[in-house]
């Protein structure tokens, strides 16, 4: 069975709902999604992507286990995901 690999838009709007509530189940699968994405650009050879793609992954789960630094989270990443990938 062949596995969905997340759209661009899908982990966009799954990370903007995550930095709202960190602690979600979807915070934790959207780290997995993202893996898959960042395979997918390796395999393109996409590899600004792929660093925006890790970048953004480093911020779901510091934004997961260190949520109270901030009661609002913002992205970093977004912008560079949006223009490489």
């Amino acid at each position: 069975m062949a596995e969905t690999i997340p759209t661009k838009s899908k982990i966009l709007k799954q990370s903007s709902d995550c930095f709202k509530d960190s602690r979600t189940q979807i915070c934790k699968e959207l780290v997995s999604e993202i893996e898959k994405f960042q395979l997918v650009a390796f395999d393109q050879n996409k590899f600004k992507c792929q660093s925006s793609l890790l970048g953004l992954q480093t911020e779901i789960i510091e934004a997961y286990f260190f949520n109270n630094f901030s009661n609002e989270i913002i992205s970093l990443m977004t912008p560079y995901v949006i223009k490489n990938c």
